[in-house]
């Protein structure tokens, strides 16, 4: 039995563009919002898109599909697979591309996605491929005994799929572009290196880079080129400058009316964890070290996504120069507090 999902959300824009979120159970723990976007007469849209997709399990499947069907009988948009005008991809993350292939089945609407993510999209086995070749040196580096269950786990993880299939990107994106006169596209790398942000009239959807409630997952550049925490508050600083912006709508949880304030919490926030690093770094440490060392009642389902985010904070202070990297025999970075932190 498919668990019941919320009615989508209305937000109208300054511009009478109507945006529906529709929540989904991309994974049984996390939902993630997609967006069903209709500009003109309900009766006779004149462009509609959809904005992510969720995952390819059953469950993500039934709940967009009855989401999109509650736009037209709870809110009266005539739209359809058949008048789709477009599908556009946030961020190539499994939470919101996995269902592509399903959603290809049903409408033929050309697929965007920002151009360093066409490859990771149309080709899921190369970038599957590539993850488990790597995976072995990223265990080295980190510090991770590669008989613990960190290095299984890391292993498992390497070798997801990260959509079923591939599926063709027809409109490969870039920054700046003003797509279909409706968004305009705004990189923002960090969370995942070819993230973007799309901007329609007064409303920001903010994927990933933006969320009400959490910061999000982070990896070191060294495992994802446009990952890491330079890129991302690098990122944050353009959504900040922005002007006009009246609410942001994240790829999961609710809407944001206060979304500077937020973009404030969130570098406070990475200020005390970086913090934290330095503090722990007073001898050399892995970065597996590290992570026990600042997260000292980690719960296993976090381990890997704060190993990740351990990574991420130690190369941003390394490059920074507030830590000192060098390696240990086996090869294991190892990260000393430098001296002017001392």
């Amino acid at each position: 039995m498919v668990p019941e999902s919320p009615l989508p959300v209305r937000h109208v824009t300054s511009g009478g563009i109507r945006v529906y979120t529709v929540t989904v159970p991309a994974f049984p723990h996390l939902p993630t919002n997609t967006f069903l976007i209709v500009r003109g007469d309900p009766e006779r849209p004149d462009y509609i898109a959809l904005v992510d997709v969720g995952g390819s399990h059953e469950g993500s499947i039934a709940a967009l599909s009855a989401g999109l069907e509650a736009v037209r009988t709870e809110h009266g948009e005539a739209w359809s697979w058949e008048t789709l005008s477009r599908i556009i991809i946030t961020h190539p993350h499994p939470d919101h591309v996995a269902g592509l292939p399903f959603v290809r089945t049903l409408t033929t609407a050309p697929l965007a996605a920002f151009h360093t993510a066409v490859p990771t999209i149309e080709h899921p086995q190369a970038r599957r491929d590539a993850q488990l070749a790597g995976i072995e040196a990223q265990l080295t580096w980190a510090g991770i005994p590669p008989d613990s269950d960190y290095a299984t786990r890391l292993r498992r993880r390497a070798g997801n799929l990260l959509l079923p299939s591939g599926v063709r990107v027809d409109t490969p994106l870039h920054d700046g572009d003003v797509l279909d006169d409706v968004f305009t596209v705004i990189h923002t790398p960090g969370h995942e290196g070819s993230q973007i942000c799309l901007r329609v009239d007064d409303v920001l959807l903010s994927a990933d880079h933006l969320l009400p409630h959490n910061s999000p997952p982070l990896m070191p550049e060294r495992m994802q080129p446009g990952a890491g925490l330079t890129h991302y508050l690098a990122s944050l600083g353009r959504i900040e400058a922005l002007e006009g912006v009246t609410v942001a709508l994240g790829g999961h949880d609710g809407p944001m009316s206060q979304w500077r304030e937020r973009i404030g919490a969130l570098r406070s926030r990475y200020a005390d964890k970086l913090e934290g690093v330095l503090e722990a770094a007073g001898e050399p440490q892995t970065i597996h070290d590290l992570m026990h060392a600042v997260n000292p009642r980690l719960k296993a389902v976090q381990a890997l996504l704060l190993l990740d985010q351990t990574g991420a904070l130690a190369e941003y202070l390394a490059a920074r120069g507030d830590l000192t990297e060098t390696r240990r025999g086996d090869g294991a970075a190892l990260y000393l507090r430098s001296t002017s932190q001392a």
